[in-house]
């Protein structure tokens, strides 16, 4: 199968693609794009949080936990709290990622298992949404959609992987199949992974809902303000 090297160097190349198509064809700012590419890059590694080399596990735990807080920023000021709050959940989040998530992918994860699935994409996705309270709508999706590309393209990699060349024609290893795939062999994992798909598909509908009624309600009100200002008062007539 192919290596950390190999995975990163495949999503981060994906990733730069991805930007800069969406810097010059879609027309957004350049920091959203680059902060896209860099996800797009990190989410190749995401898979791996399942292996039992601790490289990809330590790189990409450690990076989540510097990252989620960061994008959830802007969420913290949505409910209005103090800097001194902030601080205090940001640190307890990253505590709980970098050890508590951690102990758990090494405690109960198994390689290959539902990680290495397209419905395991579609929930770092769905996080990756919730989590970037950005309050543009097309910026969320934008972020989303990056890190289910830098996903899929290790479990696509992997599949690749499992096909190789003899002299006899292609030789497919055992391995083949393993990595997309829509379910496992493991029916509780099954079970718990298209529940957090259904759940956060869920969660997300109604955040975007509402982020683009308050979206809709913020142009009203700055249509309206423009207005005023540009209709003449009628002390100012003659």
């Amino acid at each position: 199968m192919p290596g950390f090297p190999v995975h990163i160097s495949a999503s981060s190349v994906l990733g730069a693609g991805y930007g800069a198509a969406a810097y010059f064809v879609g027309d957004l700012p350049p920091v959203t794009c680059v902060m896209a590419a860099g996800l797009c890059s990190v989410a190749g590694m995401m898979p791996d949080l399942d292996s039992d080399s601790g490289v990809p596990l330590k790189e990409s735990v450690a990076f989540t936990a510097a990252v989620v807080p960061v994008m959830l920023l802007q969420r913290f000021q949505q409910f209005s709290l103090p800097l001194e709050a902030v601080i205090l959940v940001g640190a307890g989040l990253y505590l709980a990622i970098r050890f508590g998530l951690a102990y758990l992918l090494e405690t109960y994860s198994v390689h290959r298992g539902m990680f290495h699935s397209v419905p395991a994409a579609l929930i770092a996705g769905q996080l990756t949404f919730l989590a970037f309270g950005s309050q543009d709508p097309l910026h969320r999706y934008f972020m989303a959609s990056a890190v289910v590309l830098g996903f899929l393209s290790h479990l696509v990699l992997d599949e690749i992987w499992s096909v190789r060349l003899g002299l006899f024609g292609p030789k497919v290893k055992k391995s083949f199949g393993t990595a997309v795939k829509f379910y496992g062999p493991t029916a509780w994992a099954n079970m718990l992974t298209y529940l957090l798909v259904l759940g956060l598909g869920a969660a997300a509908a109604s955040d975007a809902a509402w982020t683009e009624k308050v979206a809709a309600v913020r142009q009203q009100m700055e249509q309206a303000s423009r207005q005023i200002y540009t209709v003449p008062q009628p002390w100012l007539r003659r």
